[in-house]
């Protein structure tokens, strides 16, 4: 799946992109928070990817996520 996004500084400065293509991670999660289908999104907008790359957006998010380091603030006493 990691092959299938890829980060070029010289395309959408540096935002993660479906691999071979300008379409970017942000926008095709953007469309499924829309609660738009897979097959939707490729039919609708972007005819030119599967349903391997939404699956690669989506999993590069979580994997983002997992790699944030959360510090809780707890309020002194």
């Amino acid at each position: 799946m990691k092959r299938r996004i890829s980060v070029n500084p010289r395309i959408h400065f540096g935002k993660p992109c479906i691999a071979s293509t300008r379409i970017t991670v942000q926008n095709v999660l953007e469309l499924n928070r829309e609660g738009i289908p897979f097959n939707k999104i490729i039919d609708d907008y972007y005819p030119e990817i599967k349903v391997e790359d939404i699956q690669a957006c989506i999993q590069y998010a979580i994997d983002i996520i997992m790699s944030e380091d959360i510090k809780i603030e707890t309020e002194a006493a």
